[in-house]
């Protein structure tokens, strides 16, 4: 296996990973351990190009870096990403060639499930690093972070909504959800619990239809979902998805949502702002799963009193940001960045 230093300005570490014998090509980047070791899932999917996987590996884990210092964890940023189609090319001897990988890093990263990964993908990688969580067996077991996940942009649509609207009551609230994968689910699952109406789509058919039959939903197709009929339009699926051709489409005027990077670049916060739309930072929406992961990291006995203390200041981290940012006439994107940054100076001060 050859693991080559890829040359970074941005990050403090970055790693391309290749064992030809078993199909892996890989990159594992480390943006910061300001707080803490770099924290962040391992995501597999069929990348076009090596380029593409580094500039996603990249702006994931710098997500990772603000993610964690926004739900007030002693964790940095990291993440992983390995190029092919986890329904074909996975294998446990891939899983094992990168999991050594990052036994080598000697806990400057440690990984947990992301896109195209699962709690029993997270066991085979056990068996050759020490540093991953996300495992469902064993004392500080966290398995799954997507329920909690869901919860922590439930709560986020919800705050938004009060935000925006005065109410966090959703009954009757048309939300369109795009990406049907494990958060996508467990989140339509609370809206249609709380009294939403749904508008969804996914490239999984089978999801889509079961959607239906299970919550009532409405399906439209893929690129249909931006200009829906909607209050809230939730991203769950890839990032990138909120730019100068899909922002002019939206009907819905709140954004809160559980893919990463949802914004293509940081000039289309201000223009969801422009617009008059409420856009919930992804990075402090979707920090839930982290939190879970956390317990596990940190070997939390009491784990379900961490979760319910960490997602409830989450929300009121989301609460002053939305606050601030409209005091301000800004963009919630830019607020919650300098939240963010204030949080981690005055950690490093304090360390």
């Amino acid at each position: 296996m050859t693991v080559t230093a890829v040359a970074s300005s941005s990050h403090e570490e970055i790693f391309r990973v290749e064992e030809p014998s078993v199909g892996l090509l890989g990159f594992i980047a480390v943006h910061s351990t300001q707080l803490g070791p770099a924290a962040g899932g391992l995501r597999m999917r069929p990348y076009a190009s090596e380029d593409e996987a580094l500039t996603d590996v990249k702006r994931l884990s710098e997500g990772m870096t603000y993610k964690n210092a926004a739900a007030g964890l002693t964790l940095g940023g990291g993440k992983a990403v390995i190029i092919g189609d986890p329904a074909k090319d996975k294998t446990p001897d891939l899983l094992r060639a990168f999991a050594r990988a990052i036994e080598g890093l000697d806990g400057r990263y440690i990984t947990a499930e992301d896109m195209g990964m699962s709690p029993a993908d997270m066991a085979i990688l056990a068996e050759e690093t020490r540093f991953v969580a996300g495992l469902a067996d064993g004392e500080f077991a966290s398995g799954d972070p997507s329920p909690i996940t869901a919860r922590g942009i439930f709560n986020a649509i919800r705050t938004t909504r009060a935000h925006k609207h005065g109410s966090r009551d959703l009954s009757g609230v048309t939300v369109s959800v795009q990406g049907l994968g494990h958060v996508g689910w467990y989140l339509c699952q609370f809206l249609h619990e709380a009294g939403a109406k749904l508008v969804v789509t996914d490239i999984d058919e089978s999801r889509v239809e079961r959607a239906i039959e299970e919550f009532g939903a409405k399906a439209v197709p893929l690129a249909e979902i931006y200009s829906a009929e909607a209050d809230v339009f939730a991203p769950c699926a890839i990032g990138g998805i909120l730019n100068a051709r899909t922002i002019p489409q939206l009907k819905a005027d709140i954004v809160a949502g559980g893919a990463n990077n949802q914004l293509a670049t940081a000039e289309d916060g201000a223009a969801l702002h422009a617009r008059g739309i409420l856009y919930a930072p992804d990075f402090v929406a979707n920090g839930g799963g982290i939190i879970n992961v956390a317990t596990e990291i940190q070997k939390i006995k009491d784990r379900e009193g961490f979760v319910a203390e960490k997602l409830q200041a989450l929300d009121e981290t989301m609460a002053a940001i939305l606050t601030q940012a409209k005091a301000a006439d800004v963009s919630p994107a830019e607020m919650a960045i300098a939240t963010v940054q204030a949080k981690m100076e005055k950690a490093s001060k304090a360390a």
